[in-house]
């Protein structure tokens, strides 16, 4: 692909920028756990989330000081998480051996959705500037994997998963060029706010052309379908799932989660039992009329942050079973450890922890 000048300028100022960025944190917050057993931080919501509850386990603030972390990576041979701070254009890793949490890479081109390969190499989706999906190789070396779709660049790769068969697929709604807050502000290129497939030959393919704005993905155990995200879904977000065929066709589109309670799925992973455990909070919509308010006529949201932060966890088949509230609305998760059975989660400003009886699907 060819970069205009404004694009070269642009992608200076954000070194320049992030420069900065990288030796910069932002809110950093003091947390409480629970010291009682079982958390009440985790609700059951319904009573076959208790095999997944461990009676003497609760969340743990891991660390804190980004201003909107997203696209945790767990790294089992290295016992180590990366996550995406996006605004500060940085990647942090976290260090299960000693508990650091240090910068892994800035400036990393506004970073969201993160991945491993089958290989255990680094999967990114880098938001803004760049605008592609590269991977890291063992050496260090960045390879682009796409950054281009029928001669137009994408708009702002987001979330990212690698299927059994070495498949890429990921979304790319326009949130990293929408404003200057994730990136730089542009303009989009591409029709529509596609899910991509980039097959082993290298060939990127729109399999998903008509969600607006698609968000966080994942598989089922088996492979056998496909969830999705739609960010602005009508009327609400929702979670749509698809089957895939032999061929990674999709088709059955349907409906399986709907967040009616003014709820924001964003990213999420699957259990090996299936279960879908989505990073939860405010879709930030407003009431249609402004509530009275230290003497001020104030426009407040329909659903409130601090009931509807955290991780909502719903069966295969769309079921609520369990809310793990947070302090900090929850952008993204995945499973991690030495057993695959700490969830990790990022949530703002912060990254949390909970050990559970559930195990990631790998």
């Amino acid at each position: 692909m060819t970069f205009s000048r404004r694009d070269i300028l642009a992608g200076a100022s954000a070194c320049a920028a992030t420069a900065i960025a990288g030796r910069a944190s932002a809110q950093s917050f003091a947390f409480t756990p629970n010291q009682r057993y079982p958390d009440p931080a985790v609700e059951i919501l319904d009573p076959g989330f208790l095999k997944y509850r461990i009676y003497s386990s609760s969340v743990e603030q891991l660390a804190s000081g980004m201003r909107w972390a997203e696209g945790p990576a767990y790294f089992p041979d290295g016992g180590y998480l990366l996550c995406s701070d996006i605004p500060n254009n940085r990647i942090m890793k976290y260090s299960e051996k000693d508990g650091s949490f240090t910068v892994f890479r800035s400036p990393s081109n506004f970073a969201n959705g993160n991945t491993r390969d089958r290989q255990g190499r680094l999967v990114t989706c880098e938001h803004s500037v760049t605008r592609r999906i590269t991977r890291t190789e063992k050496s260090g070396k960045i390879t682009v994997l796409a950054d281009s779709f029928e001669g137009k660049r994408l708009n702002a790769p987001n979330d990212i998963v690698v299927k059994s068969d070495d498949t890429i697929w990921f979304t790319d709604p326009p949130f990293g060029i929408n404003g200057d807050w994730e990136g730089f502000k542009a303009k989009p290129e591409q029709a529509n706010t596609n899910v991509f497939r980039i097959g082993t030959d290298g060939k990127l393919t729109a399999v998903i052309t008509d969600l607006v704005n698609p968000n966080g993905l994942a598989f089922s155990p088996d492979e056998k379908k496909l969830y999705v995200v739609e960010v602005k879904g009508t009327p609400n977000r929702s979670i749509w799932s698809y089957d895939v065929g032999a061929d990674n066709s999709l088709s059955n589109k349907t409906k399986l989660i709907d967040a009616s309670d003014q709820g924001s799925p964003d990213g999420f992973r699957v259990d090996k039992d299936g279960n879908l455990w989505c990073g939860w909070g405010s879709n930030g919509i407003l009431q249609s009329e402004p509530a009275e308010l230290h003497g001020l006529k104030v426009y407040l949201p329909k659903g409130k942050s601090e009931d509807l932060d955290g991780v909502m966890v719903f069966s295969p088949q769309g079921k609520p079973l369990a809310h793990i509230r947070l302090p900090e609305r929850c952008a993204n998760l995945a499973f991690g450890g030495p057993k695959n059975n700490r969830l990790y989660m990022t949530a703002c400003h912060s990254l949390y922890a909970l050990y559970v009886e559930a195990h990631g699907a790998t």
